[in-house]
């Protein structure tokens, strides 16, 4: 596993430790994909409901708040795909 992910799970894990009501997975460029489901989270590239697709430096500055998911998905920095009711979710649990 790359150091990317890692700290991105690191990361998530703080926010979504306790799991969420629903299935996302985040791909961080060419690193990897990172699972957000019921059971907390886990680098995975599973079917989900909702696919957010960054470049690492677009998702370090989300996961370190630098950046909102919505001004990076406004941006044109990170692209759902899916549920966008989900994707709003998520976005209050990481903002």
């Amino acid at each position: 596993m790359s150091d990317v992910i890692e700290k991105a799970v690191e990361a998530m894990r703080a926010r979504f430790g306790d799991g969420f009501d629903g299935t996302a997975k985040f791909v961080i460029g060419e690193e990897g994909a990172v699972i957000v489901d019921e059971d907390g989270v886990r680098v995975g590239d599973d079917e989900a409901q909702v696919t957010l697709t960054a470049g690492v430096e677009t998702f370090r500055a989300i996961l370190e708040g630098d950046l909102s998911p919505t001004m990076a998905f406004m941006s044109g920095k990170l692209s759902i795909e899916g549920d966008m009711g989900l994707a709003m979710r998520l976005a209050g649990r990481m903002g």
